[in-house]
Order: structure tokens, then sequence, then C-alpha cells
């Protein structure tokens, strides 16, 4: 089948096979950041729905892997590095396309700020632990560490995919080693929290639908950043493929120590400490499971995980903001590579600065923990607005063949379905109970996207024209064998 290519002015590619299979995966764990999330955002979780994040979890992951289906479909259709930008463009509507990737945008430079404040806490915290309730020593601390990797995903991918294998390798191997630890700490009477039930997994313990809601999003944004994969499909070996199920094998393996830890640090540790632990989660319930070096250990590993996530995070807005500059529908110079290193130079450097404009700006706003559960509401609110968006498109483009099979009907029709209704529903519940600085940077960093989109109209016309999004050969060829096979057919 003959695929239609955009026309591009002063068209620039990526570094082709600069990713590996096996890199994607590494590539999507990198992205949820598992020892950050763990440590950033439990207590965020915890303290709105006590002991139903277990539950908020499972029932946000579930959703999330059909989300993760669809975007492996989307792939295997379009390979773009701008992934929900160009889907939902040729699949829905290009003005919901550019919204889709503006939402990614949005969430991951505001993302800079979260991300950042935990790297610098986590390294400051080896040295004194006192000191990591300093938000201007943090901030600066993490300030370094974010231009040392803005650097690192300036100068190539490959680069960039190497101290990823090193960074997250060591990052999954401590978190294995502490959950198999926290399972015999607890099973051995150790622990100030209550016994596990298995109703943590189920409905009882939310406090009404709001309480629910409230879980969801923040679960969303502990499985965010699992599509860093599909961003760098152009640049992965097979990346039509490989790039997708990175991205589906990387959910599970992040649910699975998303759900142990959770119920470690509920079991483990007395509320009033899991309250007050303001990011440094993680290494109190090393301490608690290892008394004297456990903390420390696992302190690496949310050093190396928030390192990490803020090198795929680079990635993601990086990547979309290249694409986008392509097409022309923000300024052209996004679009281009630099001919050395085959990167977005330019965007890499205007994102590195506008981040950290505002990550230092953040220093003035409040504590570390005030800043965390902001920015954890508001990248929600974006975040469900993309990914519903993305499993929509799925649906739309190969309504053809859903119905052709029964693995077609669950993994493109009704598992990415489920995960839409659910991220919609999440998007319009959360919004009556948000903060009015969650819904003014949520919301209303979405609504700023409508602004490019009229003054680069014209310009970006080859985009804006609507392609449609066509079905990969194989799926089609299956879909006329099947119809061949009919006996109804001639």
């Amino acid at each position: 089948m003959t695929k239609i290519s955009p026309v591009r002015e002063d068209h620039h590619e990526l570094r082709a096979d600069g990713v590996t299979a096996a890199g994607s995966i590494v590539m999507a764990v990198a992205g949820s950041a598992p020892a950050y999330s763990i440590a950033a955002t439990t207590a965020v979780l915890i303290g709105a729905v006590g002991v139903a994040g277990p539950a908020a979890l499972l029932w946000c992951g579930l959703p999330m892997l059909g989300i993760a289906w669809a975007f492996s479909y989307l792939g295997r259709a379009d390979v773009n590095a701008g992934a929900a930008y160009s889907w939902v463009g040729r699949a829905l509507h290009p003005v919901l396309g550019f919204l889709a990737g503006w939402a990614l945008v949005v969430s991951a430079t505001i993302f800079m700020v979260a991300g950042a404040l935990p790297a610098g806490a986590a390294t400051v915290s080896l040295f004194s632990e006192s000191a990591a309730n300093n938000t201007l020593l943090v901030t600066v601390v993490g300030a370094v560490w974010f231009l040392v990797m803005a650097g690192a995903v300036l100068v190539g991918v490959r680069v960039t995919a190497r101290a990823q294998w090193v960074m997250s390798t060591i990052e999954v191997a401590i978190l294995v080693l502490f959950a198999v630890l926290a399972i015999v700490h607890a099973a051995t009477g150790h622990h100030a929290g209550p016994s596990f039930s298995w109703s943590w997994l189920g409905f009882s313990h939310f406090n009404g639908v709001g309480g629910f809601v409230a879980g969801a999003l923040i679960a969303a944004f502990y499985y965010w950043g699992w599509d860093v994969s599909s961003n760098l499909n152009e640049e992965t070996k097979n990346g039509h493929k490989a790039a997708g199920r990175g991205g589906i094998i990387g959910v599970i393996i992040v649910f699975l120590l998303f759900e142990v830890f959770t119920i470690a640090v509920q079991v483990i540790l007395p509320a009033k400490t899991i309250s007050g632990s303001n990011g440094n989660l993680l290494s109190i319930l090393g301490d608690a499971i290892w008394p004297g070096i456990g903390g420390k250990i696992l302190i690496i590993a949310v050093a190396l995980s928030t390192i990490a996530t803020l090198e795929t995070t680079l990635i993601q807005v990086t990547r979309t903001l290249f694409a986008m500059g392509r097409d022309h529908t923000i300024p052209l110079v996004f679009g281009r590579a630099n001919k050395r290193w085959r990167t977005p130079a330019f965007a890499t450097i205007i994102v590195t600065g506008v981040s950290l404009i505002l990550f230092v700006g953040s220093n003035f706003l409040g504590s570390i923990g005030t800043i965390l559960s902001d920015a954890v509401s508001s990248i929600g609110l974006q975040i469900a607005f993309y990914y519903a968006l993305a499993a929509i498109a799925v649906v739309v483009a190969y309504r053809r063949v859903i119905f052709k099979s029964v693995r077609n009907f669950i993994f493109i029709g009704l598992w990415p379905g489920i995960g839409a209704i659910f991220m919609v529903w999440i998007f319009v519940e959360a919004i009556p109970s948000s903060t009015p600085i969650v819904i003014a940077i949520g919301i209303g960093a979405l609504v700023i996207g409508i602004i490019p989109i009229f003054i680069f109209w014209r310009k970006g016309r080859n985009y804006y024209g609507r392609r449609p999004l066509e079905l990969p050969d194989d799926l089609m060829t299956s879909q006329i064998a099947i119809n061949t096979n009919d006996p109804r057919v001639g």
C-alpha cells in the first residue's frame, strides 16, 4: 500500500536505529520513573485516598494498559516523533491533534519543576537529611542535574539510550531487592501501619466518586511517561512495532512495582511519617526495612530514576515540538535537527531555558510538598486529555477491522475504548473538585494552545489539510484474506 508522506519545507530527520527493541522497553520504564513516582507521589496518593491507593493504581492501570495498546496500533500506522500529535490529527481532527501534542508539551514542561525537585532532594539527602528540606539548595542541585540531562539529550539518542540502560537497570534492581525485603519485613510483623487487606484493591475504601476520581488522577501521573517509546519511534529499530511493544511491557513492569511499594509504605510506615515525608518517602521506607543503609540505597534509586525521567521527559517534549515545527504548526526552526547529532537542538535549548526559569521560580511558591501536589494534579488533567484522544483515535482509525477478529475487538476496540471513557470521565469529574491553581495550570495551559493554531493555520496547511491515517499493510492484508475466505464474498 502506498503511504502518503507529508510535504515538509526544509526537511530534517532524526537519527534512525538509535534505540533497540529492548532499549524501547527500558525507555518506557524510565519514562514512568518507578522510584521517583513512588518517592514523590505516594504521599500525595495516600493523602487523597488513604488505603485505597493500591486500588487507584489498579483501576487506573487497567485502562492505561488499554491506552498503551492504542499507542501500539497507532504507531504501526504512522511512525512519527509527534506520536499523539500526529495520530489524533490524522484520525480525528488536526485541531484536536495539535491540542493533544500541546497537552504533552505543557505537562512535560511543568514536570521539569516537579521532577528536578526530587532529584535535588535525593542528592542532598545523601549528605544531609535535614538539608533536604532546604528548598533553595534542593532547587540549585536539581537545576544542575537538569542541565546535565539536557546536555545528554542534545548530543544524541544513542548516548541517551546507553545512559538509560545503566541508570534504569540499577534502579529496577534496587527496587526489586527492596520489594522482596519489604514483603519479608511485613510478613514477619514488623510494621507500624495497618495489616494488608485484599479489600485495598477494591472500591470500598474510596470516599465516594470524588475520592475515586482524585486517586485515579494521581495514579495517571504515576504511569505517565511510558509513551516516550512512541515519541522515539523514528529513532527505534523496527520502530513501527518495537516502540509500541516497549510501551506495553513498560506499563506492566511499573504497575507491579507501584503496587508492591504503595502497599509496603502503608503497612510498614505510620500515617504521620507518610504525610510528612516531603518527597523523601522511599528513603524513610528503606531505613525502616534495612536500618542504617537501606535509606541511602533507595536514595540512589530515586536519584537515578529522577535523572532518567528528566531525560525521557525532555525527549518527549522536544520530539513533539520537532514534529510540530516540521509541520510548521509552530515556528519552523523547532523542526530542524542538528546536522552532527541528529537531534532537535533548538527545541532542546528552548525547553531547557523555559524549564529552568519555571523551576527556579517555583522556589518562591511554597514548600516542596505543595509544589509537588499542585504539579501532580495539574499534569493529571493534561495526561487524561491527550491519552483519551489517542485512545479514541485508534478506535476511529481502525473501525473497519475492529470486528474482523476477537483479538482486534479486544486490543483495538474494547480495551482502548474503555481507556478513553475512563480518561474522559476522570477529566470531567476532576474539574469541579480541583483547586483554582490546578485549574489555572491544568486547563488554562491547554487553552493557550489555541493561539498557535490561529497563528500558524496557513503555514501549517500540510498538517491542517488532514491526511487520513492509513492502516498498516499486515492488517489490511489480513482483512482482505478474511473477506476472500468468506463464503458470502463473490
